[in-house]
């Protein structure tokens, strides 16, 4: 079966995009760091946030940190099984002259987990302490811009993962006020 013309101008057009971000990453100072930050973004800097919150604040801290946790387990089943249900290459699979600058953990391409739990991280985390805010939303952008730069996703893997990410952060706010922890 083929793609329809538009769509194959939509993937090309795509793949032009991570092209142009992925050359961003010839320059050192780049590439260091959003190959750090997608480091962090694997999960060192999340678990170390949820320690840091319950050091800090003891019980309340230890809550939001539950509540990060679960949302997290979820968000951790639903990209793993999206991903073995889609099988889309990542961008360097694809296209010979993107380079990957740093390992990918898995095979496939959508949907960027880093940007989903990044995201689902962010809105959890500042629904309990909106002061955060300042450092984790630029943090989360960085973590979704890096996995384009880095060559290991599609911008439409990152914008996917952001919807999905907010949704399941909201349904778990929902489930789970965060007046419910106090």
């Amino acid at each position: 079966m083929h793609a329809s013309p538009r769509l194959e101008r939509l993937v090309q057009r795509e793949s032009a995009w991570c092209l142009r971000a992925n050359r961003a990453c010839a320059r050192q100072r780049v590439r260091a760091y959003f190959a750090a930050v997608s480091r962090l973004g694997d999960g060192v800097f999340w678990y170390a946030l949820m320690a840091i919150l319950i050091l800090v604040d003891g019980r309340e801290g230890l809550a939001a940190s539950a509540h990060m946790a679960a949302t997290g387990m979820v968000a951790l089943l639903m990209y793993k099984g999206l991903k073995r249900w889609t099988r889309r290459p990542r961008p360097f699979a694809s296209d010979g002259r993107i380079r990957a600058w740093v390992a990918p953990l898995d095979e496939f391409s959508f949907p960027s987990g880093h940007t989903l739990h990044a995201v689902s991280f962010t809105i959890v985390a500042v629904a309990h302490y909106p002061a955060l805010a300042w450092l984790l939303v630029p943090f989360a952008a960085s973590v979704a811009t890096s996995r384009v730069v880095l060559g290991l996703h599609y911008p439409s893997d990152v914008l996917a993962a952001t919807a999905i990410g907010t949704g399941l952060a909201f349904v778990s706010l929902w489930a789970v006020p965060v007046h419910a922890f106090m």
